[in-house]
């Protein structure tokens, strides 16, 4: 099944999606008629894994970490599917990446294998972590404003172990990939974080873009597919 979250006449709203139709409750609200869509979720904050993928760690010359490798961005982080990004006035060097992402759907922590995991996830999400590649540290490199595109939905069926990938820019294909290609699974990933953090509703984490993220221009269109879950578009435009 597939969630997603609506803003609507009624306020925000949660329920099942299918081909452009929300129903919540049994009323039924258009994508673009009735209702825009939000962010599938309001996470409190991001953790996201990097260096995930053999393929980008050859690429991007990295060592291979022994265990999964993090940083956080904040709630503001948040971005939602459709909208257009502004590129920072402060960055000559934008880039995105392609991420699965998981969503906790109760608190927890200190979780203990995948079947504890599992009974505390939402289901599944797409993650753009975009980066200011020209800025010092990941802090400031990543977790600012609007850094976290989210969406389009939360697939609550999936098996994240076996997905394709693919992100287009404008139309060209730039990342090609699977989640078999992960140095960590998703399962032992998030156990492996609880051991650290108390997640709470809503929160996300995502675990790493396969080879080729790269660089945005305004005007660039961008289209991330991940198998069973959707696309997550967004435009690049000039800030305001």
């Amino acid at each position: 099944m597939k969630l997603a979250r609506i803003e609507t006449d009624d306020g925000i709203l949660t329920g099942e999606y299918d081909d452009g139709t929300v129903t919540v409750e049994g009323e039924q609200y258009e994508i673009g008629e009735d209702a825009t869509l939000r962010a599938p979720c309001e996470p409190g904050t991001f953790y996201c894994v990097g260096r995930n993928f053999a393929e980008k760690i050859d690429q991007m010359d990295y060592d291979i970490p022994d265990t999964p490798d993090w940083f956080i961005k904040p709630a503001v982080s948040l971005h939602p599917p459709e909208q257009p990004i502004e590129y920072p006035e402060w960055t000559e060097e934008l880039t995105y990446a392609g991420e699965l992402a998981a969503v906790i759907d109760e608190e927890c922590t200190d979780l203990d294998g995948e079947d504890e995991v599992r009974e505390v996830l939402r289901g599944w999400t797409i993650l753009n972590d975009l980066d200011a590649l020209d800025q010092e540290r990941r802090t400031a490199r990543k977790a600012f404003d609007g850094s976290a595109p989210l969406g389009p939905v939360i697939e609550t069926d999936l098996d994240p172990r076996d997905s394709k990938i693919e992100t287009h820019i404008s139309g060209e294909k730039r990342q090609d990939a699977t989640t078999e290609w992960m140095i960590f699974d998703p399962y032992e990933t998030v156990a492996f974080l609880s051991e650290r953090y108390t997640f709470r509703p809503g929160d996300v984490i995502s675990f790493g873009s396969p080879a080729n993220p790269g660089l945005l221009e305004p005007g660039d269109d961008i289209e991330i597919w991940y198998e069973g879950i959707g696309r997550l578009k967004n435009t690049v435009v000039d800030p305001e």
